[in-house]
């Protein structure tokens, strides 16, 4: 690990110039006092490494030094599908092979374009989890990229909304979803095609995990992107299972397309006209009764919901029975 992190303090001196030691620990995720040793272990080695002292201070290379050592290991290759997704990449146990395979795409473009590509990277930042939510806590991801790497038999045990279970799966692929990360994989003992077989877990609702030592061979021409896809499209429709008609304010107009994403876009979008007090009239998709029933009580007084008369009357009927609590 210490001789990749030199590595990188190299060839981050070399591409941007002059760095003080805070920014080089910031860059590197270690100590301002780790950044000493290290600029002392490079110079021990022969590198020109040079301190200047004052506010505009900072170390730098000597002029026209140039390290050949551009050339990316397997790891390193392997890793720069997560370029511009640093929170994921650590979260693999990736992040200081993608900080080096950057750097050394960098030290080998010519002047210009590693220019344009620093410029991106002040420009441009993707930030996947939602606002408001903290982020799973996923002990064994690393675990699971290892198994899905390796085509390794995972043995695990998992929480679902109805309890612990245990399972042997043969690990297909890893999705990063609004910040969340799922598995697909399949029975260990299924039998016909992935598609119909794999299912999706929730990472961090993995208890514990164990990578056996056998393999399983991968399905021919799975393809985990249109698996994910035709996934996410049969969970949608599963999901909006009814049509609620609503008469909502302007507020809630508002509120629909933060609350309820692009159903509440879409409702938005095919409202009738507003009334004297701007109020109208939109067709949203929800989930069930029960939970419909919920996720409209969000809008407060801002909505009203006048059908179907079943989630009408669970949504009154929910409403009287908060009231009863603070009567």
């Amino acid at each position: 690990m210490r001789a990749d992190r030199l590595l990188a303090l190299l060839l981050l001196l070399q591409n941007r110039g002059r760095m003080t030691a805070g920014e080089l620990a910031a860059e590197l995720e270690v100590s301002v006092r780790t950044v000493y040793r290290d600029v002392e272990a490079l110079a021990a080695s022969g590198v020109p490494v040079t301190a200047d002292r004052g506010p505009e201070g900072g170390y730098r290379l000597m002029d026209g030094y140039r390290t050949r050592l551009t050339g990316l290991t397997d790891a390193e290759a392997d890793a720069l599908f997560l370029t511009g997704a640093p929170g994921p990449a650590r979260d693999l146990g990736l992040g200081a092979v993608l900080t080096t395979a950057q750097l050394k795409l960098q030290a080998a473009l010519p002047a210009e374009l590693a220019d344009r590509t620093r410029r991106i990277q002040d420009r441009f930042h993707l930030d996947a989890p939602a606002w408001f939510r903290d982020a799973d806590r996923v002990a064994h991801l690393a675990a699971v990229a290892r198994a899905v790497w390796e085509q390794r038999v995972l043995r695990v045990h998992y929480r679902r909304w109805r309890g612990e279970v245990h399972r042997e799966l043969h690990p297909l692929g890893l999705v990063l979803k609004g910040g969340i990360w799922y598995l697909v994989a399949g029975a260990a003992d299924g039998a016909g095609p992935p598609e119909e077989t794999a299912r999706t877990y929730r990472v961090s609702r993995l208890l514990a995990v164990e990578v056996a030592e056998e393999t399983f061979e991968r399905p021919a021409g799975f393809d985990l992107a249109a698996h994910w896809t035709e996934t996410a499209r049969r969970l949608t429709a599963a999901l909006h299972q009814q049509t609620a008609r609503l008469r909502v304010s302007p507020r809630a107009r508002r509120l629909l397309p933060m609350q309820f994403g692009a159903a509440g876009a879409r409702a938005l979008a095919t409202a009738g006209p507003p009334d004297a007090e701007g109020w109208v009239e939109v067709d949203l998709a929800v989930e069930s009764t029960a939970v419909a029933a919920g996720d409209l009580l969000r809008l407060g007084p801002e909505a009203v919901v006048l059908g179907p008369p079943g989630l009408r009357e669970a949504v009154a009927a929910t409403a009287t029975a908060v009231a009863r609590h603070y009567a």
